[in-house]
């Protein structure tokens, strides 16, 4: 029988490669459909890091790394703080439950594009929330951190609308501005809001009450 720290680590080992698995094999999906008509690959590039799916996956694969990780740094202890780690999950969480609601009945990928979706949108939601019920310190999450948590969605939000306002290209159909304006595309915002707030409220409350004696 495996020890429990041998386990955890095999456990976050798996997760974080089949994080950083799905996200190299949707650049390379986006990479090579640019290549073969000809287009800019930095182009590309700007356009993976547009999705709110692939920069949360990028977050949660960091975490899990920063974990595995022996070497002592600033940016890994900041990574694996409980008010960091808790919020990245409750963004993954909605990447999961948004996608599922929302997007999954628009389209039908096939083949490696399958591979990565379903890894960005239901694995690693599932493989990150795990970790965080079961390796996460509890007991310090308040409810001011959701204050905090909510930064990163509004930043994104803006970010998403002022690209989308200059390149007439948006990420998500439930945003984009030209086919349903301005006030159904904030209306959408909002209820994606709330749900990234009722989340949040449930990750304090699991983490109040599986608190560390």
């Amino acid at each position: 029988m495996l020890k429990p720290s041998v386990a955890r680590r095999r456990f976050v080992a798996v997760a974080a490669f089949l994080g950083w698995a799905g996200l190299s094999i949707q650049l390379y999906l986006i990479l090579y459909l640019r290549w073969s008509i000809e287009a800019s690959l930095l182009g590309g590039l700007m356009s993976f890091f547009s999705y709110f799916t692939v920069l949360t996956n990028t977050l949660v694969a960091t975490v899990l790394t920063c974990e595995l990780t022996s070497r002592e740094s600033a940016a890994r202890r900041w990574f694996l703080l409980p008010g960091v780690s808790s919020g990245i999950a409750v963004s993954m969480a909605l990447v999961g439950l948004a996608y599922s609601l929302l997007l999954r009945h628009l389209w039908h990928p096939e083949g490696w594009q399958f591979l990565a979706d379903e890894l960005m949108h239901d694995v690693m939601p599932l493989l990150f929330l795990g970790w965080w019920w079961c390796c996460v310190p509890k007991g310090t999450l308040r409810l001011w951190h959701i204050v905090l948590w909510l930064i990163y969605p509004l930043v994104y939000f803006a970010y998403a609308l002022l690209r989308g306002h200059m390149l007439a290209a948006y990420p998500y159909p439930f945003i984009n501005v030209d086919k349903l304006g301005y006030p159904q595309v904030f209306i959408n915002a909002g209820g994606l809001l709330v749900g990234f707030v009722g989340i949040g409220l449930l990750v304090v409350g699991l983490d109040r009450w599986r608190r560390n004696p």
